[in-house]
């Protein structure tokens, strides 16, 4: 019961705090789960990040969701998702029903304007946190370069690229399974 707490107050403590949703979300999750609390190892944190990254919908509840299982099952996930959620949702809710009377006044506008930056440091923290900790194989190394230049250079759908990784890693699976037998 008392994981179930902590998991609760870590992350509406992350829901509260953190300006700009899922992306910046992830190094305050990284830093909590895996740095302070020692709950998964950098590892486990990757492969759960990378799951939450597939699965359809938000990529910071998804991440919360598959900690809150591996840490605590069913109940786990349920308390860690409401965690995330519950702060967000009530401070939009407050913030909309009395920025409405506001949305069109430039100073608003202006310290909106200013936000971004900071929310674009959050996402670029994620993203070296992370890549930190990859695997820098030949192999990895290769993928992420082929898959940039799909999207940049030939403009091909993410989602295609993460279907087709998704069935030549099966392959590759399979081929590598059969020549270790």
């Amino acid at each position: 019961m008392k994981l179930l707490w902590e998991l609760f107050a870590v992350f509406s403590k992350i829901g509260a705090f953190t300006i700009g949703g899922g992306y910046a979300m992830l190094p305050l999750i990284q830093t909590e789960v895996v740095d302070k609390k020692g709950w998964l190892s950098q590892e486990e944190f990757l492969d759960i990040l990378a799951i939450a990254e597939v699965t359809p919908g938000p990529v910071a509840i998804n991440t919360s969701t598959y900690v809150g299982y591996k840490l605590a099952g069913v109940k786990g996930s349920l308390i860690a998702t409401l965690g995330t959620v519950i702060p967000s949702f009530t401070i939009i809710l407050i913030v909309a029903r009395y920025l409405w009377d506001y949305r069109n006044n430039p100073v608003l506008d202006r310290i909106f304007l200013g936000i971004r930056p900071a929310v674009a440091a959050l996402v670029f923290s994620a993203v070296y946190r992370i890549g930190k900790a990859m695997d820098y194989s030949l192999y990895a190394v290769m993928w992420t370069v082929i898959t940039a230049i799909g999207i940049i250079v030939f403009d091909i759908n993410p989602i295609l690229i993460i279907l087709a990784a998704a069935i030549i890693s099966v392959l590759i699976g399979l081929y590598g399974k059969k020549k270790e037998a």
